[in-house]
Order: C-alpha cells, then sequence, then structure tokens
C-alpha cells in the first residue's frame, strides 16, 4: 500500500521539487551543464504545463559527459546534497540523486541505508547506444553494473531474470568484489560517446528501460516549455523521446492508476531528518 497523503501534503512536495528543480537549473546555467525533464515531469510539461497531478518525485536526463562533470563539480550546500555512488558510498541508486536535506522522506528500498533521507531529484545519464554485438555486451553491463550496485534482485523481469540476479549475488558475496564488477561494468557500458553513435539509451534507470533506443536528433538540444508558472528544458525531440518510451503519452492513464509510483515510508516536508531524530 502507498503512502497515504494528508490534504494538500502532495501538492506541497511538488511546490518544493519545483523549488529543488529552478536551483538545479541555475547551477546547470552557470555552469554550461546539460539537462532535460524526462519521464513523468517530461509529459506533465508536455501535457499539463508543470507536474503531473500524481506526480511524487522529479526526474531529469543528462548526457553522460555533463552527468559526470556534475558529480566532479558540485559541492553540497546547506540545503542540497548530490548523492552519487562511487568507490567509497553507495546510496543503493545506479543514478545520481538529488536531495533537500531540509525534508525528510524516507522511501523502502533505501531506507537502511546511511544516506540523507529528503525528497529527491533522480538523475539519470545518457549513454550512446552502439550496435549488434555490442548493444548486446553493453545492456549485459548494465544489468551487472545495475545488480552489483544495488544488490536488488530485479521484479517484474522474468523468471529467468530473477534466478540469474539471485545466483550472481550468491556467488559473489564480497562487498569489495561486487563493487569491482558494478565499477568495471560501468566503464565498458558508457565507454560510447554520443558523438560515435547514431542512437541514445538510458541504462541506469532498470531493466525495462535499458532496452529504449532513442534517436540521437531527439537530444541534440533542449528547449523551454512552461513549467509550474516557470519554464523547463525538455529534449528538442521530446515526442520521439516520450513515444519511444510511453506510447501514447499524451492520453492519460486509467483513474485507477493515476497515483504516486514510490513507495515513501515517511515524509516530513518541514524538518531534515536529523531534526526529526532528536
Amino acid at each position: 500500500m502507498g503512502y497515504d497523503f494528508a490534504p494538500g501534503e502532495l501538492r506541497r512536495l511538488q511546490e518544493k521539487t519545483l523549488e529543488m528543480l529552478e536551483a538545479f537549473r541555475q547551477y546547470c546555467d552557470e555552469n554550461g551543464l546539460l539537462f532535460y525533464l524526462c519521464g513523468g515531469c517530461c509529459i506533465g510539461a508536455v501535457r499539463e504545463g508543470g507536474f503531473l497531478p500524481w506526480d511524487d518525485d522529479a526526474d531529469v536526463f543528462m548526457p553522460r559527459e555533463d552527468y559526470e562533470r556534475l558529480a566532479s563539480l558540485w559541492q553540497d550546500t546547506e540545503r542540497y546534497a548530490l548523492l552519487h555512488t562511487d568507490g567509497q558510498h553507495n546510496y543503493g541508486n545506479a543514478f545520481a540523486t538529488l536531495v533537500d536535506t531540509s525534508t525528510t522522506c524516507i522511501r523502502e528500498q533505501t531506507k537502511e541505508i546511511d544516506m540523507p533521507h529528503g525528497i529527491a531529484i533522480d538523475i539519470f545519464p545518457l549513454d550512446g547506444c552502439p550496435k549488434g554485438f555490442r548493444r548486446l555486451m553493453q545492456k549485459k553491463d548494465a544489468l551487472l553494473h545495475l545488480l552489483f550496485l544495488t544488490q536488488v534482485v530485479p521484479v517484474n523481469h522474468g523468471k529467468l531474470v530473477t534466478l540469474g540476479a539471485k545466483l550472481l549475488l550468491g556467488l559473489v558475496r564480497s562487498e569489495e568484489r561486487r563493487r569491482h564488477i558494478w565499477q568495471k561494468a560501468e566503464k565498458r557500458m558508457s565507454r560510447y560517446a554520443i558523438r560515435d553513435c547514431d542512437a541514445i539509451t538510458e541504462l541506469c534507470a532498470g531493466p525495462y528501460y535499458m532496452n529504449k533506443v532513442y534517436p540521437k536528433e531527439a537530444f541534440a538540444s533542449a528547449v523551454l516549455l512552461p513549467f509550474e508558472g516557470t519554464q523547463m528544458p525538455v529534449p528538442v525531440g521530446y515526442d520521439a523521446y516520450l513515444t519511444e518510451a510511453f506510447g501514447d503519452y499524451m492520453t492519460p492513464p486509467p483513474a485507477d492508476q493515476q497515483m504516486p509510483e514510490h513507495d515513501i515510508v515517511f515524509l516530513d516536508l518541514d524538518r531534515g531528518e536529523g531534526e526529526n531524530s532528536r
């Protein structure tokens, strides 16, 4: 069962998330970094001019080069922290997240991890998509990266995937060895520069999306669309991207599917986690 939002609480979460998006856009503009709204936020920008009414977070894409530059340039502020799994820290996600530490938002998947728990923007890298056998190997490495970094067995992707994941995690129990495997897999899967490929893919959002192949031209630049009274960047070819990723994205889903996707355990939009522990 999902989190039971109090009246007006989901909208307040969206307003806080919008503040984060605006701060992130300003930072990227100042540092020459390219990003685009993706997923539900991109659909919301195109179809609603803002958040989907049931959306409980924000997702953005960054080309791999900009994504890696962000990780090297970013300095945490009093309010915002960038969580990026590396050799020293594992935050349980295969992608970076920007967290508002003035809030508390604990999710089921990461509740046991020692990390700042606040409302977040998920930041997904985009990579070049090779062809043929190299593409098969890229997807294999993406699966290894996801499995050994998150250490979570994928569900709803077939019995073979579930069985194989359990077997691999059972065979490799050393944390050091697991880290070595996902770091090597990440280096291999991301070695295809977008400029050298005809298409683009996303490799860090799970087994379903790593199978998606998008036209490179769709992400050649960003265009600004109205979003909650401001403007936010989306891929210039947002229709091609959204159609490939979601099909008929202009038709809202049935009413029983219009609900937040993330399993929130605890939410406080007025206090950070440290304040809640006092």
